[in-house]
């Protein structure tokens, strides 16, 4: 009866698995970062000068700044709480964990007003605004981005250059920057930022020290004389009842930073050859030089490394854009040898947390393996049950291409491990009483229809009132319940904070669990079907005595 039914199982493993890696690819493209975001709450604008730059010249730019601030955002504009302005302190990039001050850095930052108070506006417009129109300023790196939610990840795009020869590093970083934003003129970078400074401003005081010599003068006594005039020396101490202040010596604050004050500096000494105290000014025995140097060389893995680093702009994701980076780098762009090209920053954290949530599936799986195991007796049921897990990934993708919304890391991950475990009950329902009816002495097909009929409406009510539950959250039902009882004005709105972080993880339940409860009523009794088939149609073939 059954032999006409050969184990036909490869060809639908083999498309099923075709179509879910053919989705995964796809879909990568829409994944946009770690954890969400959207409309911007806050607007930090950040300003780098020349290191050196006074802060009086670095105030000026940035009041520039700020009247091309106030002329995007308008006058009374009513979603804007405040515009506030930093200069030297507290003007570096909080995620970068740089808190020194800088005299040729500064902030602007913008605040909104919250997001249920902004009649629906977005301030998207304005970031993309002030990343277009405030960026002509010469001699300026201006960067604008918006806060970040969850730790710090690094830059959406961070690239590592590195190597041993310091020369041909800084020359490869260079080339890379103008190549990536002049030749290849790859989509969606803001601006690409070094953080090797190559013309830190120096001054150089170049002993003589023939004349030195003949002064009686060694250039360990010149030395510290200016290093005394210039960061002090402890001469001595003020005890008091409870704690001990050093005493230091050195000049004011006006000599000390005036060159031509340091370089009348009277060294006093005694000569050890006559046994006299003399002094000598520092412009006898030495003269005063200008110059520039490096800022600073960074290390990673023993290894000299130079980091370009930007924001993404509205309209593209992180990975779409690093993609890009990553092909024409390969393709058009020739390293020196010796020099490496990574791309680390928030790829690099988006790699890791995609491996931590990874191993959390293949986790939850097994388990959920073993207790099928031991509840059914049986690898093929447990394997048709666990297959759901395969459809309902598949759901999510299919959801998120079909729709086009960007993927969170971190939420649209812990959707698809708790959607194991809604799928798999569903599954449960259908081969537990198909194997009931089949102990009853039911043939196959009768057995799995008749549990179709039966456990429908209890799956298409679990999987409705599942996905009924989770569209407030999905799109961001807001009402005000105080508001409500004390003014009768519920305040509803859609949208705001709690639907960007929990978004993502409710359209990932409610695009698998629909996709696998249509599966689950339709595949996975046929499958049962198929596989009773081929059990019998092995059995009767064990059977037949051979030749």
């Amino acid at each position: 009866m059954y032999a006409r039914y050969p184990p036909l199982f490869g060809f639908t493993v083999y498309r099923i698995f075709a179509v879910f890696f053919y989705l995964f690819g796809y879909t990568a493209q829409y994944t946009d970062s770690v954890f969400p975001s959207g409309d911007p709450n806050t607007i930090d604008i950040y300003l780098t000068l020349p290191v050196g730059t006074h802060q009086a010249y670095t105030d000026s730019i940035t009041q520039v700044v700020e009247r091309k601030v106030a002329t995007i955002l308008g006058d009374n504009n009513p979603i804007v709480q405040g515009v506030i302005s930093n200069v030297a302190v507290g003007a570096s990039d909080p995620m970068s964990g740089d808190r020194s001050a800088a005299s040729n850095k500064a902030k602007v930052s913008i605040s909104f007003v919250r997001f249920a108070e902004r009649n629906g506006e977005s301030t998207q417009k304005y970031l993309d605004r002030i990343r277009t129109e405030v960026v002509d300023i010469p001699g300026v790196q201006i960067s604008a981005s918006q806060e970040q939610n969850g730790p710090p990840v690094g830059a959406p795009i961070n690239i590592e250059i590195s190597g041993d020869n310091l020369e041909e590093l800084t020359a490869t970083a260079t080339r890379l920057k103008f190549f990536l934003e002049d030749s290849a003129q790859v989509a969606g970078i803001e601006e690409l930022k070094s953080d090797f400074v190559n013309s830190n401003p120096e001054v150089i005081i170049e002993i003589d020290r023939e004349r030195a010599m003949r002064e009686g003068l060694s250039t360990a006594q010149i030395g510290m004389e200016i290093r005394t005039a210039v960061f002090g020396k402890e001469i001595s101490k003020f005890k008091d009842a409870e704690d001990d202040y050093p005493i230091q010596l050195r000049y004011t604050y006006q000599q000390r930073n005036d060159i031509t004050a340091l370089n009348n500096l009277v060294i006093t000494y005694r000569d050890m050859n006559t046994g006299m105290l003399r002094q000598v000014p520092l412009s006898a025995v030495a003269s005063v030089k200008y110059g520039s140097t490096y800022g600073g060389i960074k290390r990673k893995n023993l290894k000299r490394v130079i980091t370009l680093t930007s924001n993404v702009l509205s309209g593209y994701t992180p990975n779409a854009v690093n993609t890009q980076i990553e092909q024409v780098i390969a393709a058009d762009f020739k390293l020196p040898r010796g020099i490496e090209v990574d791309l680390t920053g928030e790829q690099e954290s988006q790699a890791e947390e995609a491996a931590f949530l990874g191993r959390s599936l293949l986790i939850s799986l097994g388990l959920i393996f073993l207790i099928l195991i031991l509840q059914f007796n049986s690898l093929t049921k447990t394997l048709i049950i666990i297959s759901e897990i395969f459809f309902s990934i598949i759901g999510v993708m299919l959801g998120f291409a079909v729709t086009g919304m960007t993927i969170s890391i971190i939420m649209t991950g812990i959707g698809i491990v708790g959607l194991a475990g809604i799928v798999v009950k569903n599954g449960i329902l259908i081969v537990e009483f198909s194997d009931v009816l089949m102990h009853e002495g039911n043939d196959a097909e009768h057995s799995v229809v008749q549990a179709g009929k039966t456990r429908l409406k209890p799956v298409l009510l679990t999987a409705t009132a599942t996905v009924l539950g989770l569209v407030p959250m999905a799109i961001g039902l807001n009402i005000d319940f105080m508001s409500l009882i004390t003014q009768f004005d519920p305040k509803i709105f859609l949208g705001g904070d709690s639907v960007v972080f929990w978004g993502p993880l409710s359209w990932t339940i409610i695009f698998g669990l629909m996709f696998a409860t249509f599966l689950t009523l339709v595949v996975v009794p046929a499958m049962y079907l198929i596989s009773e088939r081929w059990r019998l149609w092995w059995r009767e073939r064990s059977s037949i005595p051979s030749n």
